[in-house]
């Protein structure tokens, strides 16, 4: 491992990858690409077959990835994959980590939780930093994410060459800050994507061409990272998930639960994660996170599916 003072590198530093979905596979790779030794763990080991094939190293727990990683990345599911894949005593990464070792998690996950794990390295003589990221899978793999970390600021600063390779980097506070910031992220995602949606419903009932009407609005006070991201998408009925819609509501659950803790009432929250839901009661939970708009669309009785008329779908119905 490299020493504090000395940078880190590929010649000194061993790192560990746990989690090779949507987001983590195209995020490990580059940490490849750039000469990383990296041992990599996933519930299904086939899903880490591109990483394999790139030079990584499979083993069969998250604890054999940090017996042989001086940092240990995580990005899973739920929090109760972040508590087990990191905090399981027998299995979890915790348990296999070196003293000085270093624990990032980067899945959205609850800020108290991040707390804990932060207090059980600590008490191993180890560090860890919360640093969910924002940018989707596009960002992933173009390593523009936007990275909220929370932690000791020394600790982050240390990670940064690494961090460096998969986005930018923004240090928020102490532990569970940097959930806190991605979760306010996501309270402002949820309300855009709200906004997205209807004002292609009401575009399209209104006659306009949808592609102008996007185009038009995107140089002005509407536009946005999230309709740069998913307008045409959504126009081309694009609905393959860069982020889920089953994290989504997670995500969402989460910050209504912190709003439920602070006092708040963030109304444009919850109406986000009600309609969010109802794509989950229609069976799309694995869609994107643009597939809102069909929710919008059932809501209303229209398609803006150019194969389908209004009067077809009002048949259907």
């Amino acid at each position: 491992m490299a020493t504090t003072a000395e940078p880190i590198s590929p010649s000194n530093t061993k790192l560990g990858w746990i989690g090779t979905g949507v987001m983590g596979s195209s995020m490990c790779s580059h940490l490849l690409k750039a000469g990383y030794t990296v041992t990599v763990f996933t519930r299904t080991q086939s899903k880490a077959q591109s990483l394999l094939s790139m030079g990584a190293h499979w083993v069969d727990s998250p604890r054999s990835v940090a017996a042989q990683s001086d940092f240990v990345f995580s990005i899973v599911g739920y929090p109760s994959d972040v508590r087990h894949v990191i905090l399981d005593p027998t299995t979890g990464a915790l348990s296999g980590l070196r003293p000085g070792g270093v624990l990032v998690d980067m899945t959205t996950s609850d800020p108290s939780l991040a707390a804990e794990i932060h207090a059980a390295a600590n008490s191993a003589g180890c560090f860890s930093v919360d640093a969910p990221v924002s940018g989707g899978d596009r960002g992933a793999r173009s390593a523009s994410l936007s990275i909220f970390t929370g932690g000791e600021q020394s600790v982050v600063t240390r990670l940064t060459p690494l961090f460096d390779l998969l986005g930018r980097v923004y240090y928020m506070g102490g532990p569970g800050k940097g959930q806190f910031c991605k979760l306010g992220n996501q309270v402002t995602i949820a309300s855009t994507m709200v906004g997205l949606c209807e004002g292609l419903i009401f575009a399209h009932k209104a006659g306009l061409d949808l592609s102008s009407y996007l185009n038009a609005i995107s140089t002005g006070a509407a536009g946005s990272k999230s309709l740069d991201l998913y307008g045409a998408r959504i126009l081309d009925r694009d609905f393959e998930a860069g982020f889920y819609v089953n994290h989504f509501v997670k995500d969402l659950g989460i910050c209504l639960r912190e709003c439920q803790n602070m006092g708040l009432a963030l109304p444009g929250l919850a109406l986000a994660q009600q309609l969010y839901l109802s794509l989950k009661a229609h069976g799309e939970g694995d869609l994107g996170t643009q597939a809102l708009v069909l929710a919008l669309e059932r809501l209303n009785n229209i398609s803006l599916d150019p194969t389908k008329s209004d009067s077809k779908v009002e048949k259907e119905v």
